[in-house]
């Protein structure tokens, strides 16, 4: 059985906060994590743990707690008989500090 390498990604040097915070990632998973005071959103891949917990916090003027990562990489798939590769993800779950939360639709409340 073979090994599969994964690529090694170099950190970016100064980015602007926008582009480490994707979007946020709305599913059954991240719904019951928001009820435990945790939001999850796609980052850059780049984005470092102190990157994301810097970028929400400025962006909605929130405390975040903690930062939880993980990196999935991208499936080998058929597309209309050719083969093709999805893009490589990386999730961010943000535990924010007691009694604060993100409202996704509009913005942040404290």
């Amino acid at each position: 059985m073979t090994r599969v390498k994964t690529p090694r990604v170099k950190t970016p040097r100064r980015r602007d906060l926008h582009d480490l915070i994707r979007k946020p990632v709305i599913s059954e998973k991240a719904t019951r994590l928001s009820e435990a005071n945790q939001i999850v959103f796609e980052t850059d891949v780049r984005a470092t743990k102190p990157q994301i917990k810097k970028a929400v916090q400025e962006i909605f003027k929130v405390e975040v707690v903690s930062v939880n990562t993980l990196r999935r990489k991208g499936k080998v798939k058929r597309f209309q008989g050719r083969e093709g590769q999805r893009k490589m993800v990386k999730k961010a779950m943000v535990r924010l500090k007691e009694g604060s939360s993100i409202d996704l639709s509009g913005g942040a409340r404290a």
